[in-house]
């Protein structure tokens, strides 16, 4: 009842900060399976994606005002989907990870959206990890792999010399911690997105997987923030 009470105020047009609060309680509460009966609707799943900003395809994100809701929407959905077989069910017909691909898109040249776009790529992981239909829509349909792929390589601000050649800046100061966060993610979400790609069919594949292991060599040649996270890292 105190969930269905939570998203009963979200689904109205409340202020910001009782989106948020609100948010973060159903985020701790998501986390029991036995509370998530309730919530795993369409209904409720497709209000979680309206505040995630996942249902305006168009729309850029331009208030910076609204990206903590965005985050904790993503974050709550990422613990209905990991705890719910319902919820990833329902991700499938609500066609989420094509959603979640195009608010990556407009994560571009954006700034204050590392967050965003940490919980962006660990729903991608979590999709991708648990249900073998999205992991292989990703692949086939939505180019999950070039998504993927171009996503590590802003987190890692790759600079090139050559087509398949990163640059090498050995006086490079170590990624932040939002930076390596952002790649762990990515890597994760492209390990699953690549798991069943041993035979590569066309030019395009082929061209797109040497960019990818020059971006990986890149991300070995690339430290974290600490010693921890950089073996995390690799």
């Amino acid at each position: 009842k105190l969930c269905e009470g939570i998203l009963n105020i979200l689904e109205k047009d409340t202020k910001t900060s009782c989106q948020v609060a609100c948010l973060e309680t159903l985020r701790i509460l998501s986390r029991d399976k036995n509370v998530l009966v309730p919530v795993t609707t369409k209904r409720n799943m497709q209000i979680l994606m309206r505040l995630a900003k996942l249902d305006t395809m168009e729309d850029p994100l331009e208030s910076v005002s609204e990206f903590p809701v965005i985050v904790e929407a993503l974050k709550c959905l990422c613990n209905i989907i990991f705890n719910s077989a319902v919820a990833q069910q329902l991700s499938l017909e609500l066609n989420l990870a094509a959603m979640l691909c195009n608010l990556l898109e407009k994560c571009k040249d954006q700034q204050f959206v590392d967050d965003i776009k940490c919980f962006d790529l660990r729903l991608l992981f979590l999709l991708s990890l648990l249900h073998t239909d999205i992991r292989s829509q990703l692949r086939q349909e939505l180019q999950g792999v070039q998504v993927l792929t171009q996503a590590l390589e802003s987190s890692l601000s790759v600079r090139w010399t050559e087509e398949y050649k990163a640059a090498e800046d050995h006086d490079r100061p170590p990624l932040s911690l939002q930076e390596t966060d952002c790649a762990i993610e990515a890597l994760k979400a492209l390990f699953n997105v690549t798991l069943d790609s041993w035979n590569v069919h066309s030019e395009n594949e082929s061209h797109q997987f040497r960019y990818m292991a020059a971006i990986l060599r890149h991300c070995l040649l690339t430290t974290g923030p600490t010693e921890d996270k950089t073996e995390e890292l690799h």
